[in-house]
C-alpha cells in the first residue's frame, strides 16, 4: 500500500465526483488535476531514473516521450489519495518508485517468460550458425557453380550439334553432285550414324549434369530441411509463449473477478494491450481494495514522430487497445455520460445558403453529424432525407467532421449527386476554409504535405505515415495574428479524414493547433475550424458558381 500518496493539501471542500471518469472523452476533475501537478512537479525534479522525454536539448539517449495517469482513489477509511502510473517501460523497466507496477511483469527474471524466451533465444543462436556456417555457404555455393557450368556445357554441346548438322548437310549436298548413287547412300548412312550418336551424347551429358546438381541440391536440402525444422519449432513455441502470456495476462474489476487478454479480445490482442496507464492503475486499486474516483492521463515529452501529441496535455484511453479491457474492468460502476451518445444537435436548425431544383448548400453547425452515426442518426443526411422525402441518391455530396462548420453541398437526385461527386473526384471542386490556430505562426503562407492513415489503436484519430498513409496536401496563408492567435485560410487539396486539423497540430506541419481541437490540441466550447467557400459547376446550367458563408467566431 506503499503506492497510495494521501493527498498533502485540504481537498475537504473539493466535491467528490458521484460517478467515475468516462475514460474516453473526459476533462480531468479538480482532483485529478492536483494528483497530475504533483506527478509533474516529480518528473521535473526526480532523479530516481534516467530517461530522455524530448524536453532536455543536452540529455543523450533516445528520445522517447510517455504517457502517464493518475488515479484518484479512497482506501476503506474514507482517506482521499492518488496512483501513478506510465504506459509501457519507464527507462527499460517496469518498475519505479511511487508508480503502479505493470498487471504481468515480462521482465521478471524467474517468471515463465524469461524462462521461455531464452529458450527462443537458443533456437535463434541455432538457426543463425547453420545460416552462416561454411558448410551451408559451400553448398550454396557449390550448386550454383554446377548450374552454370552445366547450362555452359549444355549450351556448348548443342552449338557444336548445330555447327555439325549444317556440315554434314553440306558434305550431303557435295555428294549428291559429284557421287554415285552407292556411294552417296554409304555416305548417307555414315552421316545419319553420326548424327544419332551427338543425340546420344547430349543425352549423356544433360544426364550427366542432372545428376550433379541433383547431389549438389540433396545436400543442400539436408541443411535447409535442419533449418525449417528449427525454425517451425521456434514457431511453435514463440506461439505457445504468447498465448500463455494472453492467458496469465489477466485484469481485475471491483467484484475481484478476473479477465486474461485471451477473453477479453477473443484471441489475439493488439500488441501492447495492457501496457497502458489506465488499465495498471485500475488493476492495482482493485487488488489493494481501493475504490476508483476519478482518472487522467497526460503526456509528457516530445511527440511521436507520427502522432500529435502534446507535452502536459491530458488525452482519453485508446479505443483500440484499452476499451475492451476497461469495460471488463469498469463492470459495474457507474459512470459519466458517454458524450459520443449524446445528440448534440438538439435546437440547431440547418440554415439554407442557397437552393434550386436541382441542390442544396447548407451551413453545417458546428457539432453536427453529416451523416448517421451509430450512437446517434440525427444529421444533415436525416434532416434532408425529412425536408425533400422525392429526393433519390445519397443526398450529401461529400462530408464535413462532426466539429467542423460549414458549407455542404446536397443533391436533390442521385444523377445530379453523381456529377457533383465526379468534380470532387476529378479535385475541381475548390475549397476555403478559416480556421483560428492557438499560437502564433511566423510564416505568412505554405504548403504542408503529410500523408495519414487512421490511428488503428485509437479511432477515429490520424496519423501521419509515410508507409502507408495517403497522399494529403493542404496550402494556407496568414489573414491576421492577434492575442497569441493565428487566423488562417486552409485551401485542401485533398479530402482526408481530419487533414486540416492534423496538418495544424503535427508538429511537421504548422505546430499550432486549431483553437477547441479535443483530438489534436485543447477542448474549447467549439472546434474553430469553418467551410467557408465552395466552388463548383453546376450540374445542369454548368455555370461555375461560388457560394460563401462567414463564420460565426
Amino acid at each position: 500500500m506503499h503506492l497510495f500518496q494521501p493527498f498533502q493539501q485540504d481537498v475537504s471542500a473539493i466535491q467528490i465526483p458521484e460517478r467515475f471518469t468516462f475514460p474516453f472523452y473526459y476533462e480531468p476533475h479538480k482532483l485529478s488535476l492536483i494528483a497530475a501537478q504533483k506527478l509533474q512537479h516529480y518528473l521535473e525534479h526526480q532523479t530516481d531514473f534516467e530517461h530522455n522525454f524530448g524536453l532536455d536539448a543536452m540529455q543523450k539517449g533516445m528520445v522517447i516521450g510517455k504517457m502517464f495517469g493518475v488515479l484518484v482513489v479512497q482506501n476503506n477509511e474514507g482517506v482521499l489519495g492518488y496512483l501513478w502510473a506510465f504506459s509501457g517501460k519507464l527507462a527499460d523497466k517496469n518498475h519505479h518508485h511511487y508508480f503502479v507496477p505493470t498487471v504481468f511483469d515480462m521482465l521478471e527474471e524467474k517468471g515463465f517468460f524469461k524462462k521461455e524466451e531464452t529458450i527462443l533465444n537458443e533456437y535463434n543462436a541455432k538457426i543463425a550458425t547453420k545460416e552462416n556456417s561454411k558448410d551451408y555457404s559451400n553448398c550454396k555455393v557449390s550448386l550454383n557453380t554446377i548450374k552454370l557450368q552445366a547450362e555452359k556445357e549444355i549450351k556448348d554441346f548443342k552449338q557444336h550439334i548445330k555447327q555439325a548438322k549444317k556440315q554434314r548437310e553440306l558434305q550431303r549436298n557435295n555428294a549428291l553432285l559429284e557421287q554415285s548413287s552407292e556411294a552417296f547412300e554409304t555416305l548417307q548412312k555414315t552421316l545419319i550414324e553420326s548424327s544419332q550418336k551427338e543425340s546420344i551424347q547430349l543425352k549423356k551429358v544433360t544426364q550427366y549434369w542432372k545428376e550433379r546438381i541433383e547431389r549438389a541440391t540433396h545436400e543442400l536440402n539436408t541443411f535447409e530441411d535442419a533449418l525449417l525444422q528449427l525454425k517451425e519449432e521456434r514457431r511453435q513455441k514463440s506461439a505457445a509463449l504468447q498465448q500463455q502470456l494472453f492467458e496469465h495476462y489477466a485484469f481485475l474489476n471491483q467484484y475481484g473477478n478476473s479477465k486474461s487478454l485471451a477473453e477479453i479480445f477473443k484471441g489475439t490482442p493488439p500488441a501492447g494491450a495492457g501496457e497502458c496507464a489506465a488499465p495498471k492503475l485500475l488493476h492495482y486499486a482493485f487488488q489493494h481494495q481501493l475504490k476508483p474516483v476519478a482518472l487522467a492521463e497526460f503526456w509528457w515529452g516530445q511527440s511521436p514522430k507520427s502522432e500529435v501529441r502534446k507535452h502536459q496535455q491530458f488525452y482519453p484511453a485508446c479505443t483500440g487497445k484499452c476499451e475492451p479491457i476497461l469495460a471488463h474492468m469498469l463492470e459495474g460502476i457507474p459512470l459519466e455520460d458517454n458524450p459520443f451518445q449524446i445528440n448534440t444537435t438538439n435546437g440547431k436548425e440547418l440554415e439554407i445558403v442557397y437552393e434550386d431544383d436541382y441542390l442544396v448548400v447548407v451551413n453545417k453547425p458546428s457539432e453536427f453529424l453529416s451523416v448517421p452515426g451509430k450512437q446517434v442518426t440525427d444529421s444533415v443526411y436525416t434532416r434532408m432525407k425529412h425536408q425533400y422525402p422525392n429526393a433519390t441518391g445519397p443526398l450529401v455530396v461529400h462530408r464535413l467532421d462532426m466539429s467542423t462548420s460549414g458549407l455542404l453541398l446536397v443533391a436533390k437526385s442521385s444523377e445530379v449527386h453523381k456529377k457533383l461527386q465526379s468534380q470532387f473526384i476529378k479535385r475541381q471542386i475548390k475549397k476555403r476554409y478559416v480556421a483560428l490556430l492557438d499560437g502564433i505562426l511566423s510564416e505568412e503562407e505554405g504548403f504542408i504535405d503529410l500523408p495519414l492513415r487512421v490511428d488503428l489503436d485509437n479511432r477515429p484519430n490520424q496519423l501521419v505515415c509515410y508507409e502507408y498513409g495517403k497522399p494529403a496536401q493542404t496550402k494556407w496563408e496568414v489573414i491576421k495574428r492577434y492575442d497569441n492567435k493565428t487566423l488562417v485560410y486552409f485551401y485542401p487539396i485533398t479530402g482526408r479524414t481530419h487533414q486540416l486539423r492534423v496538418h495544424a497540430a503535427h508538429p511537421l506541419g504548422l505546430n499550432t493547433p486549431i483553437v477547441g481541437d479535443d483530438l489534436y490540441g485543447t477542448k474549447a466550447l467549439r472546434l474553430h475550424l469553418h467551410a467557408e467557400s465552395i466552388t463548383f459547376q453546376h450540374p445542369v446550367s454548368k455555370k461555375m458558381m461560388t457560394i460563401n458563408i462567414d463564420a460565426d467566431f
